[in-house]
């Protein structure tokens, strides 16, 4: 007997995932999450506040870094949604103006 052929998930097919849900695709699979209660949204604005200013306003810290909530990282065929990430400025000097980036973090 042989084994069905399983259809690897695409980004068109994480488009059709509901808004209040969060999903990624790894692997060619999706996983879907609902969006985060106010405990986990607490701590990850105040870690954004605690970032945002030694790193990216430089205020008692070495400033030049790019901080931003929930991105959307596009890395190959992956697409994830991390809590938080952060880029150098020297190495992206503008803030991609899209829904998704495929520039790694640093």
């Amino acid at each position: 007997m042989t084994q069905p052929v399983m259809h690897r998930a695409t980004y068109e097919d994480l488009l059709s995932i509901p808004d209040h849900l969060i999903a990624e695709l790894i692997d060619g699979e999706i996983y879907t999450a609902p969006r985060p209660g106010s405990p986990h949204a607490h701590t990850t604005s105040v870690l954004g506040m605690v970032l945002g200013g030694p790193f990216q306003l430089g205020q008692n810290g070495p400033g030049g870094w790019r901080i931003l909530d929930e991105p959307e990282l596009h890395l190959g065929r992956d697409a994830f949604v991390p809590d938080v990430a952060g880029w150098r400025k020297e190495t992206t000097p503008v803030c991609p103006n899209t829904s998704g980036t495929d520039i790694r973090p640093d």
